[in-house]
């Protein structure tokens, strides 16, 4: 090979570096390190420059023979240190051109590694390609080469072109290693443009995959998440269904299914369920779906779950916190508290220790809440002592502020909020909203309602400070503009449900446009239909409207689901039109022990005249 004078130059500056790597085609001598470069191009423990005779023990007599000759000849190795030189003066193609022939003339992967690496460095797919190619071609059993071939071609989106080398790759992968490759395959084809298409290939090239039982399960919920992917839900779903029937002790198609639950796909609850209900389901499956059912707002199956769950597995601390959590919004505060405080019990023995500090915190600041329901100021106190993490000094604060403002001190409450500082912008957000909601706690409603209206002219497409702002408007008796709020809410979120309740809910309470109160509750249903505030809203009309019997169907249910105060004050006033009076004081006795401050409650039992 004849060099150019250019690179001549550009090797002389290199040649102290060059004399010392020589040393390297002398098989008498220990081998030197390989050069470094972004990624190394020769592994010291399997460099070409290594032959057998320089890893042999010495001879016992004086060899004569000429030695053996390195695959790496002083020519060839000038020829990679000139590449890795010229790619990283700013000529990648020339770099690359020497790295590439290199490869070709010696085999070895890691030099064609190198010129690949080079190629994507300077954004040249095809040389890329190209290169990759010539790997394979050179060595045929690399495994690596056709990786990078599929990655590669997968960036090009040449996604066509992936079938066979996937299909080649699948066959040389060992059982063992299925699951991870099949989560690669998701992972990267994912990033195609056409999401359909890359489903559509992926799902040839598995078609032997698909048919293994062995196989199957991972299979279809690769293909079904390609799917998803592409928008074909429905798709999806007949992946994951088989799936299950290929492999029902596979745990692929019931987390597929996880992410499909929904009203418009009332099949995919049902895979999820099967895979429960065998002894051999995986925990992280059952939390995965508590929490799903948490999200749903469907409080008292995911609280069933978790119960199962801390009973089967006493030793995980996850499902713990989430018990916790969804005991204490029941407002069964005693369970809530035992729940938390298993959590901290087992959080040490989370690996990652940001997970764990985040559970921590959570558990900490629910355990402050539960105390200062009980008025337990001091206890209250004591738990946000314990959370020392930056990322949720606002929290802290917020509700240390709480405490001051339930005992008297609103100044000094709104004091501490204004102190915190704002690190980023959600910091102020959640400074703003935190000193919002201590004057709604005090009853300052004037004064939130001046904040959220200036916030809101800044914002005004903000929905989160329409909706608070609209609320507080109720509390202000400045009906006008609280439904001038929330309509303007629906025009700009027509799918937010609670706007739709409130205004509904609000006409429902003041016994006003009562039919319109009942098609703006039914729209939140329709909206959430699992929410049981919505429901009681929907009860709440229809016994406006006269239908005790119907009222009194949709508040069981709803108080049911979640025996919260305001639902159960509800429920109570409807038994008790009903002539259920001994029933009506038995719910709001199970009310009062929740929360006796709650004003709903207060004013139905002022307006009835009952004493419990």
């Amino acid at each position: 090979m004849t060099l150019p004078p250019r690179r001549l130059r550009l090797a002389a500056a290199a040649l102290p570096m060059f004399l010392a790597v020589t040393a390297y085609a002398q098989p008498a001598t220990p081998p030197a390190a390989a050069p470094t470069s972004p990624a190394p191009i020769i592994e010291p423990a399997k460099s070409p420059v290594t032959t057998p005779a320089a890893t042999a023990a010495p001879p016992a007599v004086e060899d004569t023979s000429p030695p053996d000759q390195s695959a790496l000849t002083a020519q060839l190795f000038y020829e990679v240190l000139l590449g890795e030189l010229t790619a990283r003066s700013g000529e990648p193609g020339d770099g690359y051109a020497l790295m590439l022939d290199a490869g070709r003339k010696t085999g070895d992967g890691k030099l064609f590694q190198r010129a690949v690496e080079i190629a994507l460095q300077s954004r040249s797919g095809d040389a890329a390609l190209a290169a990759t190619r010539a790997w394979k071609l050179a060595v045929p059993t690399s495994r690596e080469a056709r990786r990078f071939e599929l990655q590669i071609l997968i960036a090009l989106n040449r996604i066509g072109e992936t079938v066979e080398p996937l299909r080649i790759e699948l066959a040389a992968t060992p059982l063992p290693e299925h699951p991870f490759l099949m989560a690669m395959i998701a992972r990267n084809y994912a990033r195609a443009t056409d999401k359909k298409v890359a489903a559509e290939v992926v799902e040839k090239a598995l078609a032997d995959d698909l048919k293994n039982p062995a196989t199957a399960g991972l299979a279809w919920t690769t293909v079904g998440r390609l799917r998803q992917l592409a928008g074909d839900n429905s798709g999806a779903l007949d992946a994951a269904i088989k799936g299950q029937e290929a492999d029902p002790s596979s745990d692929g198609p019931p987390v597929l299914a996880l992410e499909l639950i929904d009203p418009a796909q009332p099949l995919a609850e049902p895979i999820v369920k099967r895979y429960l209900a065998s002894p051999k389901a995986v925990p992280e499956v059952r939390m995965a779906y508590a929490r799903v059912l948490t999200e749903g707002r469907r409080y008292t199956e995911a609280t069933a779950e978790l119960a199962s769950l801390t009973s089967a597995r006493p030793d995980m601390p996850d499902p713990w916190l989430l018990l916790g959590s969804l005991q204490s919004q029941a407002r069964q505060d005693s369970a809530a508290e035992t729940s938390l405080k298993r959590y901290i019990e087992l959080s040490n023995g989370q690996r990652d220790a940001d997970e764990r500090k985040r559970g921590e915190t959570q558990a900490y600041l629910m355990l402050a809440q539960l105390a200062e329901r009980r008025k337990d100021f001091t206890g209250a106190e004591r738990w946000l002592t314990k959370i020392d993490s930056t990322d949720d000094m606002v929290s802290a604060e917020s509700r240390r502020a709480g405490l001051l403002a339930r005992q008297g001190k609103l100044p000094q409450a709104r004091e501490i909020i204004r102190a915190l500082p704002e690190g980023t912008p959600e910091d102020k957000k959640q400074k703003f909203m935190a000193e919002v909601q201590l004057l709604r706690d005090g009853k300052q409603y004037q004064a939130a309602y001046d904040m959220l209206a200036k916030a809101s002219a800044d914002e005004p497409e903000n929905s989160d400070l329409i909706y608070d702002q609209a609320m507080v408007a109720e509390k202000l008796n400045r009906l006008d503009d609280m439904e001038r709020l929330l309509r303007r809410l629906i025009v700009l979120k027509p799918e937010n449900q609670n706007a739709y309740n409130a205004l509904g809910y609000s006409f429902a309470d003041r016994k006003v446009r009562l039919d319109e109160a009942r098609t703006l509750i039914q729209k939140a249903v329709q909206l959430a239909p699992e929410d049981p505030f919505i429901a009681d809203s929907l009860g709440w009309v229809e016994f406006r409207l006269g239908n005790t019997a119907e009222a009194t169907r949709i508040l069981q249910a709803a108080y049911k689901q979640r025996p919260d105060p305001e639902i159960g004050a509800h429920y109570g006033e409807v038994l008790w039109h009903a002539g259920d009076k001994e029933r009506a004081v038995s719910i709001w006795k199970e009310a009062a022990l929740a929360d006796a401050e709650n004003e709903t409650l207060q004013e139905t039992l002022k307006r009835l005249r009952v004493k419990l």
